[in-house]
């Protein structure tokens, strides 16, 4: 049985997704981290932070991060442990989240050195964790193998059937139309420009596209963009047809 996690209006068990089967299955690799208390311990500490958030960043979008994170973490010889601690707490201290990026940092420090991680280890999974966003990143490469896996597993949430329910989601928490004709997508725009600008929810899926291709670290995480792309091209197409009433 999961642990039961307190969330607003019910709690929920990480047993209904696939944390315990994860944990079962990377228990060797898991168990005899340091970290193995925190990652055990982290549905719990990000549901409290994130509760049911409904623009695609909640507990849910965590763990399917983390899953596809110790996928890659395996094919690439990193660090297992720290792959899937850092994918599951990574969305803590984003601006989507939370008002005040700095003191979530604080708050994720202190949380994870009362699971028993180093202060060196403490500090190195809040510096990955901040840059694993497009802002937090402000374009720049991640630096360790670590950040570049969990980088790729967030990314990859953001394409494919998932990625177009979590794009529509947040569009509809900012107040962004699903689509307006006219707006078009603006391609080329670097991370600043990309996070302030507004469009639409349709233009915005495209975008995403145009931002995430080139920017995948592994050859993994690349290979399944492709399918995950693809289905997105098949819909955004059936979409262009129904709203021309063609369909």
């Amino acid at each position: 049985m999961g642990d039961l996690i307190a969330v607003p209006g019910g709690r929920i068990d990480t047993h209904t997704g696939g944390w315990e089967e994860m944990l079962r299955q990377a228990e060797p690799q898991l168990m005899k981290s340091p970290r193995w208390a925190a990652i055990r311990q982290a549905p719990g500490y990000v549901t409290d932070v994130v509760g049911e958030d409904a623009g695609g960043h909640d507990w849910w979008h965590a763990e399917r991060v983390a899953r596809l994170a110790l996928i890659l973490a395996q094919m690439e010889g990193a660090d297992v442990s720290f792959c899937v601690l850092v994918a599951a707490v990574h969305d803590v201290i984003d601006y989507k989240v939370t008002d005040n990026e700095e003191q979530a940092l604080q708050n994720l420090s202190s949380w994870l050195a009362a699971q028993g991680l180093a202060e060196a280890d403490v500090c190195r999974v809040g510096e990955v964790a901040a840059r694993i966003s497009f802002k937090g990143g402000e374009g720049e490469p991640m630096t360790c193998l670590e950040g570049r896996i969990v980088q790729d597993a967030d990314r990859l949430d953001s394409l494919g059937a998932i990625g177009l329910a979590r794009s529509l989601a947040f569009g509809g928490t900012i107040g962004r139309p699903i689509h307006v004709p006219g707006i078009e997508p603006r391609f080329g725009m670097s991370a600043a420009e990309y996070l302030r600008h507004r469009g639409t929810s349709m233009s915005h899926i495209r975008e995403r596209i145009d931002l995430i291709r080139d920017r995948l670290n592994t050859p993994y995480a690349r290979e399944l963009a492709i399918e995950r792309e693809k289905f997105i091209f098949e819909f955004l197409d059936r979409f262009t047809d129904e709203w021309a009433c063609r369909r």
